[in-house]
């Protein structure tokens, strides 16, 4: 359930005195949602609701397990972090960073990403790790005045990602 469309669309955003009236353009988006075989765990939750409940009251254990499902479901959709990029910014999550302190990105598959989560890790990085993507994306950080070296992300489409950020990395761009 990847909410990814790597389409040029608008954002409401409010107005900056950097950005008066222009809408930032979407260069790239995506949820982080947990992989498939999550909502099978779902389901079984919802099955042993209902199997606890049933022998008490059929209609009683029936709501239940639909409630239990459903709030389940919401709170690991809701909570699943977004990754958008545009010509204003970039957001992982709760993270932001304004476009001209992001330098190149790197898309991290395989081996490259296990190691980069792993013994190149700089423990100054930004990091959103999810165990149903294994791949990454590197994004360096060029503000002068920040200690973190880079953001490591997870994404279903690193390369995308990684062209999405390359591709115009803004005019202060260093």
């Amino acid at each position: 359930m990847t909410s990814h469309e790597p389409h040029a669309t608008t954002a409401s955003e409010p107005a900056t005195p950097d950005h008066p009236t222009m809408e930032p353009v979407v260069a790239y988006q995506e949820r982080l949602t947990v992989a498939w075989w999550m909502w099978l765990v779902i389901l079984f939750v919802g099955a042993a609701t209902f199997i606890a409940l049933a022998p008490i009251n059929m209609a009683v254990g029936i709501i239940a397990a639909v409630v239990v499902m459903v709030f389940i479901a919401l709170i690991l959709y809701l909570g699943s972090p977004r990754i958008v990029v545009t010509d204003h910014d970039v957001r992982v999550g709760r993270a932001h960073i304004e476009r001209r302190f992001v330098g190149e990105a790197q898309a991290l598959r395989g081996e490259a990403a296990r190691v980069a989560r792993g013994p190149e890790l700089d423990g100054r990085a930004f990091m959103n790790f999810r165990v149903s993507v294994p791949d990454m994306c590197r994004i360096q950080i060029v503000d002068p005045v920040d200690p973190t070296p880079y953001w490591l992300t997870a994404t279903r489409h690193p390369e995308e990602l990684a062209r999405a950020i390359n591709a115009d990395r803004g005019p202060d761009a260093q």
